[in-house]
């Protein structure tokens, strides 16, 4: 980047290292942030974390849960009982992303009409 051009960022190639697409890899997904922010009111067991969220399959909920431990935002503690019984919570780093959700779903509530508003204007003037 040059002198004179200090405010305009270098083109970025998909095949970058970039930090903040990695990071939304995570959570961008439909379930992730849903399941962080219910481990971090609680340790759930699986099947609380299937009847607290709405329209998520088995399938998907144990692919998102391992994506999320992959990560090191969630542990999966197994307890050798019968019924078997598995716990997850968050981890000292996915604890720390609370806050950035938080202040997301600020953001969203704060801003929702008024980009309903705008998604209805551009619809009807296309």
């Amino acid at each position: 980047m040059s002198v004179t051009n200090m405010n305009v960022p270098e083109a970025i190639k998909p095949t970058d290292d970039c930090a903040v697409r990695e990071v939304l890899d995570l959570v961008g997904d439909k379930w992730s942030v849903l399941i962080v922010v219910l481990l971090g009111r609680r340790t759930h067991r699986f099947s609380e974390l299937h009847r607290a969220i709405e329209g998520i399959s088995q399938r998907m909920l144990t692919l998102t849960l391992r994506a999320l431990a992959r990560d090191g935002l969630i542990t999966r503690t197994p307890h050798a009982t019968v019924p078997p019984r598995v716990d997850y919570e968050l981890t000292d780093l996915g604890r720390t992303l609370l806050g950035p959700l938080s202040a997301l779903d600020t953001w969203a509530n704060t801003h929702r009409e008024e980009i309903r508003a705008a998604r209805r204007r551009h619809d009807q003037a296309s």
